[in-house]
């Protein structure tokens, strides 16, 4: 194992998982809907979520990596069928050519391994599946009309339960979205021609994921290959194939300041020093380079939570405060919201946790990025309440 004890070493690692995320370069996978279905063929999914203060964190993910990206893109991709939604380790979206390692997880549904919902309705879930097999894709506001217009044969929250349980055990797909709105259609409907569907073995999936993880990281601990699974073999899987790979010199052990092990493909540290562009780059909280808390405060030494659902009195940075990665360093966070209907971005507070902020260069970054954000989530208006420290408030309040 190598312990890393210069910081040379350690900016080399934070770059590769940077880069690794495309968040070093301007447009490292192009721009508009070609490069945003390169971006998510790279980082291997971007989660969903429903937390609106801001624009949705699967279209803020990509907007954060691709020039010209726009909302309605991320749809276009799933009509397109260049990804598919299902679970990670939340609810995703996914490339469509890693459909088959989606089926481990339905299959444990399907056999009751996994309880989506507790003894689901199966004379519901067959009468919905044929009424889709009959007349084609279905919504859940179809369901929730037949509701409130007494018309049909069910009742609208348990018909929803049976359309997701149709949905997690793999016999639907979500064919296109509106908003927050799916379409169900059966799944041989939906996936294209030419997708594996056979199911992977454990073996087979645990290769896969420590593959994904060491791709669209650069380097992973042992917990992260498996993030949130609660599959036993699958992670003795995974550290087997670790050893492995250890034991034949194709990976190496590197271990950081604080005691963290992280793992990558042997020789990577002798590699060039990825470059890095001087612009600021707001992330979402969900963002695949930070959702993983613990590697973040290992790697970058940046203690991140989440605090939309902590007590309000308990809050140090705000409801939705978005970390801010300045070149190769994480500044900071802001708590803002989007007043849409004003088409106002407010920046409630923003944190400054770096002296970067008394460069005038980073200043003009921070003015740049606040700028194209509050566009991206269709506000022309914006407005900074607070900035902490003090004393870095005026050069920023007088750049915006």
């Amino acid at each position: 194992m190598i312990t890393l004890s210069r910081a040379h070493d350690l900016l080399r690692l934070r770059r590769l998982a940077l880069s690794s995320q495309g968040l070093l370069a301007g447009k490292p996978f192009g721009h508009g809907l070609a490069g945003a279905v390169k971006a998510i063929s790279q980082i291997g999914y971007v989660q969903i979520d429903t937390i609106s203060v801001v624009e949705r964190a699967h279209n803020h993910v990509l907007q954060s990596r691709v020039p010209d990206f726009k909302p309605a893109m991320t749809n276009q991709m799933l009509v397109d069928r260049d990804i598919f939604e299902y679970w990670t380790h939340a609810a995703a979206f996914i490339p469509i050519a890693d459909y088959k390692f989606s089926l481990p997880y339905k299959q444990a549904v399907k056999n009751g391994k996994v309880h989506w919902f507790k003894s689901p309705d199966k004379k519901l879930m067959k009468g919905l599946l044929d009424r889709v097999r009959t007349d084609g894709p279905l919504r859940s506001r179809d369901l929730e009309a037949a509701s409130v217009n007494r018309e049909g044969w069910w009742d609208w929250k348990p018909a929803k339960k049976a359309l997701e349980q149709l949905y997690m055990q793999g016999d639907l797909m979500v064919g296109s979205r509106e908003g927050f709105q799916k379409s169900y259609d059966l799944t041989e409907r939906v996936l294209p021609t030419g997708i594996d569907t056979a199911a992977p073995s454990t073996r087979e999936f645990a290769q896969h994921l420590l593959e994904r993880q060491l791709r669209c990281h650069g380097c992973v601990s042992l917990r992260g290959i498996s993030y949130l699974r609660k599959d036993a073999m699958l992670r003795k899987v995974i550290k087997s194939l670790v050893d492995e790979g250890v034991a034949t010199k194709n990976l190496e052990e590197v271990q950081v300041p604080g005691g963290e092990v992280f793992i990558l493909p042997a020789g990577t540290l002798d590699q060039r020093l990825p470059r890095v562009d001087h612009r600021l780059r707001i992330l979402s909280p969900f963002d695949n380079a930070v959702i993983q808390r613990d590697r973040l405060k290992a790697l970058f030494d940046f203690d991140y939570q989440i605090e939309c659902y902590v007590p309000a009195p308990k809050r140090k940075h705000g409801y939705f405060s978005l970390p801010l990665l300045y070149g190769d360093s994480f500044v900071g966070r802001m708590d803002c919201k989007a007043h849409r209907k004003d088409k106002h971005f407010e920046i409630k507070a923003l944190h400054c946790e770096s002296r970067k902020f008394e460069d005038d260069a980073v200043v003009a970054a921070f003015k740049d990025a606040a700028m194209q954000f509050s566009g991206f989530n269709g506000c022309d208006r914006l407005s900074l309440t607070a900035v902490y420290p003090k004393r870095f408030a005026k050069p920023i309040q007088k750049a915006l």
